[in-house]
């Protein structure tokens, strides 16, 4: 429903500037749900703030890149075409609750639950991510602000050429291994994680970003070093492959 709301909001005025915050606010919006559904318990509370957070750091930094860019290239060409177009929102929309199954599933099954070791861990995991995410999205962020057309090699980006997406994947495995009580609950739930590894690993994230950089610097011998001096995901001050 939230995506077919945006989805047409978007197609008729032919704009990008409502994709992402379509996509942070349906979180937040399946999470409050969860939480008025299932009870506002102290564990249904810490993983839907976690959330909220993630998404809310999401929706701002987005919108104003967006705000900046006044277009999202990944649109060019379909934008104004009706199935095309709906077919994205509506991909957004079963990615969006294929994200949270974990969530959805602790949140209905949590009132038991303590806090324990495997939550702290989850949590630090949670936190590194969101913390990597955040410093090299503004890093990234200020580089384009400053005029800067070439690739960034700089802080975080200076080891790795995708470190946002390295942030994003260890919230989302932090919040799974917060959520994971048993056996069962980790084989239903596992696709959670799994499915935004995948997708920004081959699919939506970082083949485009490799694809349109490789063919933008091509003849540029320092973008080759770069690319072979860096990891492609994993920022730390040595290769890893």
């Amino acid at each position: 429903m939230i995506q077919s709301i945006f989805f047409i909001f978007a197609y008729l005025f032919k704009t990008d500037k409502v994709t992402d915050l379509s996509y942070g606010l349906t979180f937040i919006i399946i999470v409050i749900f969860l939480l008025l559904n299932n009870g506002v318990s102290i564990p249904n509370l810490f993983v839907a703030s976690l959330v909220i957070v993630w998404a809310l750091r999401l929706i701002i930094y987005l919108f104003i890149r967006i705000n900046k860019m006044n277009r999202d290239t990944r649109f060019d060409g379909i934008r104004e075409k009706l199935l095309p177009f709906a077919k994205f929102w509506f991909l957004q929309g079963i990615a969006v609750w294929v994200i949270l199954l974990p969530t959805i599933v602790y949140t209905k099954n949590s009132s038991d639950y303590t806090f324990n070791i495997q939550q702290f861990i989850g949590f630090m995991i949670f936190l590194l991510g969101f913390l990597t995410e955040t410093i090299s999205d503004y890093q990234k962020y200020t580089f384009k602000k400053n005029g800067n057309s070439s690739w960034i090699n700089s802080g975080l980006w200076r080891y790795a050429r995708h470190p946002n997406y390295f942030g994003e994947i260890l919230c989302w495995w932090g919040i799974f291994i917060i959520c994971t009580h048993s056996l069962s609950i980790l084989l239903l739930t596992l696709i959670g994680p799994l499915s935004i590894t995948f997708l920004l690993l081959f699919v939506t994230g970082i083949p485009p970003l490799e694809k349109r950089y490789n063919l933008k610097f091509k003849e540029d011998s320092k973008y080759q070093t770069y690319k072979k001096e860096s990891n492609l995901l994993v920022p730390v001050p040595f290769k890893l492959f």
